[in-house]
């Protein structure tokens, strides 16, 4: 093949750098603890027989696990409620986060993406933060990203390398 005809791949010689937002999913298993399963009727939650369940329940199945604590009835429930449960999760050494499944899936991510993404290791880079893969990934995540890489980088970009988005250029 002579000179002319060589194919050269430009987005590899380009400097750009993809980050991969779904790459910071855990891959731990969350757990519920939904108080629905412990109110009369779905809609009241009585201190006595709420302490009597809590004291027969199997709490070692949480031990160690990442633990999504919500109630998923409409109903009014007493913060104390949730601090009973803590304690008890406590015990057997659970990590407890408020919310559902996916909400505590979220703040997981938010938490990797804060911890993981060094604004120093993307000083001047041209950055794209990748749109698109298998899991969907949440608006906060990108948000966050944003925030951590704007103040440093060259340039910011959504999408993919072959067809980006810019958001920012210094």
């Amino acid at each position: 093949m002579s000179k002319e005809n060589t194919l050269v791949n430009k987005i590899a010689q380009s400097g750009l750098i993809t980050i991969d937002l779904e790459d910071y999913w855990g891959n731990e298993s969350i757990m519920p603890f939904d108080l629905k399963h412990y109110l009369v009727r779905e809609l009241v939650l009585m201190e006595k027989p709420f302490r009597e369940v809590l004291q027969q329940h199997n709490w070692e199945q949480y031990e160690n696990k990442i633990v999504a604590l919500y109630c998923s009835a409409d109903a009014l429930i007493p913060m104390w409620a949730y601090m009973l449960v803590t304690s008890y999760l406590k015990k057997v050494k659970a990590k407890v986060i408020f919310g559902n499944l996916e909400q505590v899936a979220e703040k997981i991510l938010l938490q990797q993406i804060g911890e993981k993404i060094i604004p120093a290791e993307f000083a001047e880079a041209k950055v794209i933060l990748k749109g698109c893969g298998k899991r969907p990934v949440p608006e906060a995540a990108y948000i966050l990203a944003s925030e951590l890489l704007l103040p440093v980088v060259k340039s910011l970009m959504f999408g993919e390398p072959c067809s980006t988005v810019p958001i920012y250029k210094k």
